[in-house]
């Protein structure tokens, strides 16, 4: 009997982690990634099809940061 086990590299999951991780108070939102906690906290549990679905989305919501940051008095 053969009690070698097989390595198998493990698989990467791209992310959309920019290292900026702080979260807006009012939409939740990450100002580096535009996730929210949840979806950070889930995201190497998510379906591909989840990941996809959150990262249609990040691109209005870091616009909408953006504007959000721009606007603020300083």
């Amino acid at each position: 009997m053969d009690d070698a086990i097989d390595y198998v590299p493990p698989v990467g999951i791209e992310s959309p982690c920019v290292l900026v991780c702080t979260l807006d108070l009012d939409t939740g939102w990450c100002f580096g990634c535009g996730r929210t906690r949840e979806e950070i906290a889930g995201w190497t549990a998510m379906t591909a099809e989840g990941r996809d679905a959150v990262l249609a989305v990040l691109p209005q919501r870091c616009t909408l940061l953006d504007q959000r940051s721009t606007a603020a008095p300083r």
